[in-house]
């Protein structure tokens, strides 16, 4: 016996852009109308991709209403995401090249940070040598 053909309507059509816009897999959402997952993204597609970007603009649209009324997260977090906005560390000159967390060249600390080689760091280690070096670095 054949199987009966899968009919889509706008109720079906509707219950897969909201499932979708909620983040319900595909495999779930063809298990609660009743087809395949194949089926699902062959007639559906647009539902589908229509649902979940419905979806992301309706969560935008609130997000950007708490911004606009005055909640400072929401609009921390617009501005990180949208205006592309970061926090940085410590204060740089605009255009410096400088790792973050690195130290001017010239002051105490940035000799702490220069990389050793295995040998000097085994040596250091058993001597005690790297206690003697830090407190000499920093100490004028």
């Amino acid at each position: 016996m054949a199987r009966k053909a899968f009919v889509v309507n706008e109720a079906v059509r509707e219950k897969v852009r909201h499932l979708a816009g909620i983040g319900v897999r595909q495999d779930d959402i063809a298990k609660i109308i009743g087809c395949a997952p194949k089926t699902l993204r062959k007639r559906c597609r647009e539902d589908l991709d229509c649902g979940v970007a419905e979806a992301n603009a309706l969560v935008a649209g609130y997000l950007f209403a708490n911004a606009k009324g005055g909640n400072v997260g929401a609009q921390i977090f617009w501005l990180k995401t949208r205006a592309h906005w970061r926090e940085r560390g410590g204060t740089r000159q605009p255009g410096s090249r400088q790792r973050r967390g690195a130290e001017p060249a010239g002051s105490p600390l940035a000799a702490r940070q220069q990389p050793r080689s295995r040998a000097d760091a085994g040596a250091a280690r058993h001597t005690g040598e790297t206690l003697a070096r830090k407190t000499a670095a920093v100490t004028p």
